[in-house]
């Protein structure tokens, strides 16, 4: 690190400090000079304590390996590791019983069961990615895998093959038939879904054998887009905190293949997504952390975006809006078009130059990381951003190897 600013005692490398001068701080009402005084404090108290605690942990693993080599050979006796263990105090006495409480908590974190992805947001093609992974197609998940087996004449091939088609809309059928059904009737065998609309309410119809049928549970059906009422743009469905949408286009390659032309049945998939400074990231100097750090704030203010070529074609890569739908009960309803995001910080067991302080020495990095991802996360909490990453106003980082 041979270009460096002096920052209250710190040694920082020029390329972080431009950055969060220039890029991380503006708008957030934290000046570079504040973060930077707040940071060396934070150094000054903990990095102390955190070297006790990293050096009283390496004496707890030279006590637990001398205990296993002296019995090399031995029948294990897990009641005297147990006592030892305890001995040492590796292994503690339980406490009483004891509550957390917690408050501005996002539904995906406190009441949705639903995927999770971990990707590197050093990459910003990857971060984009899984941050616009909230919403997946079924028919591509279902033609694209061996979820159905390429049988003679129902291959992927190389371009759409309508035979595979019909396997996949059957399929799919099958799954909203499990999802929401109809009192009586089947997907399968809907010709038509109609929206009827009554004293500024809504309601889904589904056109069977030339009668109207309804979902066996009618509150499960929680929006649409398009006119009403009539044959809708597209149908929202909800189960368990998830939804469903069915794409209905008749003059769509696949729509105009569909009974009820539904071209496409989207997923709510993953609902959150762990941007990771970590495990899959190679961020090893000064210039990696910057670029770390930079997608990240990235993805707080909706500007990162990524071009690239595939297939012989540009591709443009940023982050997807939100969603909005005809309420069913009337009004606007809005979901998220992208994950809720989590940043996972390095361990604080690592260090890197990155920033040193009055002594020297690398400060630890996940002391760092925790002081620029949240900085970076002021600019979602305080709605600079094109998009709300946390409704409720939180940022959401995960501590490893605690």
């Amino acid at each position: 690190m041979t270009n460096t600013v002096h920052r209250h005692g710190l040694l920082v490398a020029k390329e972080l400090d431009d950055f969060i001068d220039l890029e991380a701080t503006p708008g957030t009402g934290v000046s570079a000079d504040a973060f930077w005084a707040g940071f060396a404090a934070i150094v000054r108290d903990l990095a102390p304590r955190n070297r006790d605690l990293l050096a009283k942990r390496d004496d707890l693993q030279r006590r637990i390996d001398a205990w296993h080599l002296e019995r090399r050979g031995k029948q294990h006796d897990a009641g005297a590791y147990r006592a030892f263990l305890e001995q040492i105090g590796y292994l503690l006495p339980e406490g009483g019983d004891f509550q957390i409480a917690t408050t501005n908590v996002d539904a995906e974190i406190a009441h949705i069961a639903g995927p999770q992805l971990v990707v590197p947001v050093m990459n910003a093609r990857f971060a984009l990615n899984a941050a616009n992974a909230r919403w997946g197609s079924l028919y591509d998940a279902l033609y694209g895998t061996d979820v159905i087996a390429e049988s003679p004449g129902r291959e992927k091939g190389d371009r759409y093959n309508p035979a595979r088609g019909e396997l996949v809309m059957a399929r799919a059928a099958a799954e909203l038939d499990a999802i929401a059904p109809l009192v009586g009737a089947r997907h399968g065998d809907v010709r038509a879904y109609h929206v009827v609309s009554a004293e500024g309410a809504h309601a889904l119809r589904a056109l069977v054998d030339g009668d109207r049928v309804a979902l066996a549970d009618p509150a499960q059906f929680v929006g649409f887009t398009g006119p009403a009422p009539g044959e809708p743009a597209s149908v929202l469905l909800r189960r368990h905190g998830l939804h469903v949408e069915l794409q209905i286009d008749r003059d769509h390659q696949v729509g105009a293949a569909h009974p009820a032309g539904v071209k496409d049945v989207l997923l709510e998939a993953a609902v959150t997504t762990i941007q990771d400074c970590e495990d899959s990231v190679a961020a090893v100097d000064a210039e990696d952390k910057t670029a770390v750090y930079r997608n990240w704030l990235g993805l707080m203010t909706g500007e990162l975006t990524e071009t690239f070529e595939k297939g012989g074609e540009t591709v443009h890569r940023a982050l997807l809006p939100d969603r909005v739908y005809t309420a069913a009960a009337g009004g606007e309803l809005t979901l998220p078009g992208r994950s809720l995001l989590l940043v996972r910080n390095v361990g604080h067991l690592m260090t890197t130059d990155a920033v040193r302080d009055a002594n020297g020495h690398e400060v630890f990095e996940g002391m760092l990381d925790a002081a620029v991802t949240s900085l970076c996360a002021l600019h979602d909490l305080r709605g600079l951003g094109k998009f709300r990453n946390s409704r409720a106003g939180s940022v959401y980082i995960v501590k490893p190897k605690m």
